[in-house]
């Protein structure tokens, strides 16, 4: 049996982030199907639906929206409905549960959620942090990261520190790298949560072999000797255990997977470390 494609239509008064992820952790369940993403952000006016509605009628397919705005839902809806396109909002159950809970109608926002709040510039203070603390830079104002993530090459320290400063989480990376003496400062870190990311040795192989042939490097390269690499492994978890920083196993844990595993036990460091009332 071949592949199934599915053409699905995301309308957002907004980017379109909160239907894209939650759209794509669906489709991750079934098996045998590409989706067509049909992206339409930022409907916020009658034109602007007209204008997806021809769309959608040219290349009907699951409609998932998340408008706001009740005449615009409603238009959307009859519109899918009249052309056979089952159609959905995924944030209308959401909103009636909210509702019969509190007690009181929601404000019809579009875009609230990305509103330049404290929360907002707080994510965006971390993820300046981040990006200027990468790969063991300024080593001296790691006292100020939330948390700090070190390995050897290629446990994808960066990717995991951007996702964990989206979610507002001060982030610093180090490598770990065999002979390397390690930054003073850490040694007298307090406030920073440190975690170490390890993984099998075939799997940072693998990866560091994809680098270098995509930059024409030596394949050759004792950087990809496997014997090396389980002993850069090894000689990191030995590190790990001395100084009782829990480990990580990113051989088959996504970024986002990992960050959580991550932001889960920073929360538990915290509970611990909190003041009894």
């Amino acid at each position: 049996m071949g592949r199934q494609h599915v053409i699905l239509h995301l309308v957002s008064d907004a980017t379109g982030e909160t239907l894209i992820a939650a759209s794509r952790a669906v489709a991750s369940q079934y098996q045998g199907v590409d989706l067509i993403e049909q992206i339409h952000p930022m409907v916020r006016s009658a034109a602007a639906l007209e204008d997806v509605l021809r769309e959608i009628e040219a290349e009907p397919g699951i409609v998932l929206f998340t408008l706001v705005e009740e005449e615009h839902a409603r238009r959307l809806m009859a519109a899918c409905a009249a052309i056979g396109a089952p159609c959905l909002s995924l944030l209308a159950p959401i909103m009636a549960l909210f509702q019969s809970y509190i007690g009181a109608a929601a404000a019809s926002r579009p875009g609230a959620q990305h509103s330049l709040n404290a929360e907002y510039f707080r994510r965006i203070d971390a993820l300046n942090y981040t990006l200027s603390h990468d790969d063991g830079q300024q080593a001296d104002s790691y006292e100020a990261a939330d948390v700090v993530l070190m390995g050897v090459s290629r446990t994808s320290k960066t990717p995991t520190s951007i996702y964990l400063a989206n979610r507002g989480v001060k982030t610093a990376n180090i490598p770990f790298v065999p002979g390397a003496a390690l930054p003073k400062s850490l040694e007298e870190l307090r406030n920073p949560f440190v975690v170490g990311l390890v993984a099998s040795p075939d799997r940072i192989v693998q990866i560091r072999t994809n680098r270098i042939l995509s930059i024409e490097a030596d394949p050759e390269s004792s950087y990809v000797d496997r014997r090396l690499v389980a002993e850069e492994i090894a000689q990191s978890k030995r590190l790990f255990d001395a100084r009782g920083w829990p480990m990580i196993d990113v051989t088959r844990r996504s970024i986002e997977e990992t960050a959580a595993a991550i932001i889960s036990l920073h929360k538990s460091r915290k509970a611990k470390l909190k003041p009894a009332a």
